[in-house]
């Protein structure tokens, strides 16, 4: 199986958008969002976590098996934060 070369313009651009992220993060830190601080930070970092498993891994390039062990990760995630949030956020915390 031939691999696949990907430019390095685009390693350059993945790793500018990671950065300038990283910034956006950084300034978004300090600003008082409320309730929705973690929600801002959780997505920020699964954007950022695209990336990195996208090109700096190879995941954009893999067969479609792999693709598709990924996605089940990726939602399993998703069920194990979904049932931990409507725990904590259903709990009747003492006045």
């Amino acid at each position: 199986m031939a691999e696949h070369v990907v430019p390095k313009k685009i390693y350059v651009a993945v790793w500018g958008t990671l950065m300038a992220m990283t910034l956006v993060t950084t300034l978004v830190a300090f600003v008082d969002l409320g309730r929705f601080n973690t929600v801002v930070a959780l997505a920020i970092a699964t954007f950022k976590a695209s990336l990195v498993v996208l090109f700096f891994m190879g995941a954009k390039y893999t067969p479609r098996l792999t693709r598709v062990v990924i996605t089940c990760g990726i939602f399993w995630l998703a069920l194990l934060l979904a049932f931990s949030l409507a725990d904590y956020l259903t709990r009747l915390w003492p006045a």
